[in-house]
């Protein structure tokens, strides 16, 4: 079984890697959407899997480190794609959030978003390694 729980936040970027003179390589903003994807089975006590005040207390700093900001300016996000966004958030909330199995990024005026489900196997065992 799974729940999730979604942010919004407003935050500008430019993609370093975008030809120059295109917009992408101009400082924009886009209105995100974030939804974090938490699995698990629902305790026999509480009846949930993760109760929703403990979601959004996971999520609240993640949120405000996103949210009006400029991205390319925060640690790890100088090319701050929705993909490196993505893999951000997950790097932020899977100490906090067990059971986390997906976290997807949305442009939702854009029709855009990614979902990640977390380091690949490979990457995993070379992590531990």
């Amino acid at each position: 079984m799974q729940i999730y729980k979604e942010f919004r936040f407003e935050a500008a970027h430019f993609l370093p890697s975008a030809a120059p003179g295109t917009p992408n390589a101009r400082v924009h903003g886009h209105s995100f959407r974030a939804r974090i994807v938490v699995e698990g089975e629902p305790s026999e006590a509480t009846g949930y899997i993760f109760h929703f005040d403990e979601l959004a207390a996971a999520i609240r700093e993640t949120e405000d480190a996103l949210d009006h900001r400029m991205l390319n300016d925060i640690d790890g996000l100088a090319a701050p794609t929705l993909e490196r966004i993505s893999m951000w958030i997950w790097n932020r909330l899977s100490n906090r959030i067990p059971g986390l199995v997906q976290v997807e990024v949305h442009r939702d005026s854009c029709s855009e978003g990614c979902i990640y489900r977390g380091p690949s196997p490979d990457a995993r065992r070379l992590a531990a390694e």
